[in-house]
C-alpha cells in the first residue's frame, strides 16, 4: 500500500488524492513529532500563567471575552466539539471526508496549533483504519474553518458520535475506535479549537476538482475534435502559427490537442470540395480558445491550491518565537473564489459542448447528415432527446455557475460578520463537474454515432481507436432506435473512467 508522509511543511495535490480515493497509508514524520512537542510545550506554559489567552483560557468567538479557569479547560475543549458538530442534511462523500481529516492532520503536523504529538498520531490512525466520521451537507461559512464538517470528524476522535467502517456500515464512533484498538481523545487546551479552524474540507474538494477537470478538459478537447471531424469542418484553423499570435497557453495546449486527434483525418475540409463553407460555427472554430480560457483558469487555481496546501491554517497560531498570535488565516476567500471560477468556465465548456452536438443533430446545419442522426428520420426520432437532456445539464450548470462567495450572512453575533462561502461554492462545484461529464458523454456518443454514418470518408486514426474503444464499453452504434439510457450511461461511465483519454493517447502521443 502506497504510504504518504506528513511533515511540517504541507502537502501535496498528489498526496491528498492518494489518501481520500487511494486509501494510502498515513505516517507522520520525525520532523512532525517533534513540531507538536515543541509547540504543546508553548501552549502549557501559557496555560499555566494567569493571563487569558484566546483559545487557551478563553472563550471562543464572540465568547472570547471570558477567562476559563484551568478545571474547565477540558470540558471546554470538548463542548466546543460537541456544539459545532451541528451539521444537517445528506451525508457528505467519504472522499471528501478522507480529504478533510487529512487535510487538517497536514496543518497540525505543521507544529502551529499546539496540539499533541498523541492527538495527531490518532487523527492518523483513524485514517489508517478506514475509519469516516459521518458529516452532513450543510454547517459551514467558509470562515472560521469549516466548523462543523471539521466538528463531526473531531467528535469521532473523542469517540462520539456516528462513523462509517471499512465495511461501509454506520455505527457509533466508540464502537469502531474500539474494534481497531484506538482509544478516544481527551482533549485539553487548545486542542477541540484546533481542530476546527481551517479550510480543509473546501481546499479538499478543490484539489479533487482540479483533477476531474484536468481528465474532463483533455476529452472535452477529442469530443470537439470529433464533432469537427463529424461535421467536415476545417483543421486549418488549429495551425499552431494561429494560436502563437494569441499566446494564452491553454489556447495553445487545447488547440494542440485537438490537432493531434484530427491527424490523418480524411473528414477534415472535405466540405471544401463540394459545398464551400468560408467558416465553421463557433462552437467548433472556438473551441480551443473556450477550453483554453477554461485550461488557465484550472492554471490559477492550482496555484491558489498549491498555496493553501503549504499553509498552517489555525486561530490561534504557535509562532516558533513562543508567542500565540490571532489572526484570520482561516478564512476561506481565496480558496471560495477559484471554486466559484471552476463553475463558470465547466458551466461553459459544457455550453459549447451542447452547442455541438446541437448542430450534429440539426439536418440544416450538419452538412448531410440524417436528422437527429436518426435511422429512418420520422419513424426514429434518433438522439433527440439525448440532446435534450444534454441542455438541461447545461442550464443547471449555469445556474450553479452563480457564485457562493459574493454572498455573506454574519454569524456568532457580529463577531463573524464576513464569510467566504467557500463550502458551498466547493459542494456546487462537484455537483457541476458531475454534469460536466455526462455532457461531454453525450457530444461523444453523438459524434461517434456521426462519424460512422460518413459512409466512404476514412476517419483519423485517433478516432477510430475511440469509436473502436466506445464500441468495446458497451456505447452501441448507428440503428434504429432503441432504449437510449444504458447507452448514455456506458458513455459517461466511459469518460468518467478517463477511458476516452486512455483510447486516444496510445495513437497521439500524450495530450496535454
Amino acid at each position: 500500500m502506497h504510504t504518504v508522509e506528513v511533515g511540517t511543511s504541507g502537502t501535496t495535490a498528489e498526496d491528498v488524492i492518494a489518501v481520500a480515493r487511494g486509501n494510502a497509508r498515513i505516517e507522520l514524520s520525525e520532523d512532525a513529532l517533534a513540531a507538536l512537542s515543541r509547540a504543546r510545550e508553548i501552549v502549557e506554559a501559557l496555560a499555566a500563567k494567569p493571563d487569558p489567552v484566546y483559545g487557551v483560557s478563553t472563550g471562543f468567538g464572540a465568547l472570547a471575552t471570558r477567562h476559563i479557569s484551568p478545571d474547565l479547560r477540558a470540558q471546554l475543549q470538548r463542548n466546543i466539539v460537541r456544539s459545532h458538530a451541528a451539521g444537517m442534511g445528506p451525508r457528505v462523500e467519504r472522499e471528501v471526508v478522507r480529504a478533510l481529516m487529512f487535510l487538517r492532520l497536514k496543518t497540525v503536523a505543521s507544529g502551529h496549533t499546539g496540539v499533541r504529538p498523541h492527538v495527531a498520531q490518532t487523527m492518523a490512525d483513524i485514517l489508517n483504519a478506514g475509519i469516516t466520521p459521518v458529516v452532513h451537507e450543510y454547517g459551514s461559512l467558509g470562515c472560521s474553518g469549516d466548523l462543523a464538517p471539521l466538528s463531526h470528524c473531531a467528535l469521532t476522535l473523542m469517540g462520539e458520535g456516528d462513523a462509517e467502517g471499512p465495511d461501509g456500515v454506520v455505527r457509533p464512533a466508540g464502537e469502531l475506535l474500539a474494534a481497531h484498538g484506538i482509544e478516544p481523545v481527551e482533549l485539553r487546551e487548545k486542542e477541540g479549537l484546533a481542530l476546527l479552524n481551517g479550510t480543509d474540507g473546501m481546499l479538499g474538494m478543490l484539489v479533487m476538482a482540479l483533477a476531474d477537470l484536468h481528465r474532463l478538459y483533455t476529452s472535452a478537447d477529442i469530443t470537439a475534435a470529433l464533432s469537427l471531424e463529424a461535421l467536415l469542418g476545417t483543421d486549418r484553423v488549429l495551425a499552431p502559427e494561429l494560436h502563437a499570435i494569441r499566446p494564452h497557453p491553454g489556447q495553445s495546449a487545447s488547440a494542440d490537442n485537438m490537432l493531434r486527434v484530427l491527424a490523418g483525418s480524411g473528414l477534415t475540409g472535405h466540405h471544401q470540395d463540394d459545398a464551400p463553407r468560408v467558416q465553421d460555427a463557433y462552437s467548433v472554430r472556438c473551441a480551443p480558445q473556450v477550453a483554453g480560457a477554461g485550461r488557465d483558469t484550472l492554471a490559477h487555481a492550482r496555484l491558489v491550491a498549491d498555496r493553501e496546501l503549504a499553509s498552517a491554517v489555525d486561530n490561534p497560531v504557535v509562532l516558533a518565537d513562543g508567542r500565540v498570535e490571532s489572526n484570520g488565516n482561516f478564512h476561506g476567500a481565496p480558496v471560495a473564489y477559484v471554486l466559484d471560477f471552476l463553475a463558470i468556465v465547466a458551466a461553459d465548456l459544457g455550453s459549447i459542448a451542447e452547442r455541438r452536438t446541437d448542430r450534429l443533430l440539426d439536418k440544416n446545419r450538419s452538412h448531410g447528415l440524417p436528422a437527429f442522426l436518426a435511422d429512418d428520420a420520422g419513424v426514429d426520432s434518433g438522439l433527440m432527446i439525448a440532446q435534450y437532456t444534454q441542455a438541461a445539464l447545461v442550464s443547471e450548470m449555469k445556474r450553479l455557475a452563480v457564485p457562493a462567495s459574493a454572498d455573506s450572512i454574519p454569524s456568532s453575533a457580529m463577531q463573524e460578520d464576513h464569510v467566504s462561502m467557500g463550502w458551498s461554492a466547493a459542494r456546487k462545484l462537484r455537483t457541476s463537474i458531475d454534469n460536466l461529464t455526462r455532457i461531454v458523454a453525450v457530444e461523444l456518443y453523438a459524434a461517434t454515432r456521426a462519424i460512422e454514418l460518413r459512409t466512404g470518408l476514412t476517419p483519423s486514426p485517433a478516432t477510430q481507436a475511440v469509436i473502436k474503444a466506445v464500441r468495446a464499453a458497451g456505447v452501441e452504434g448507428p440503428g434504429p432506435d432503441r432504449f437510449l439510457a444504458p447507452d448514455l450511461a456506458a458513455a459517461d461511465a466511459f469518460v468518467r473512467a478517463g477511458k476516452l483519454v486512455e483510447a486516444v493517447e496510445p495513437v497521439t502521443g500524450p495530450l496535454a
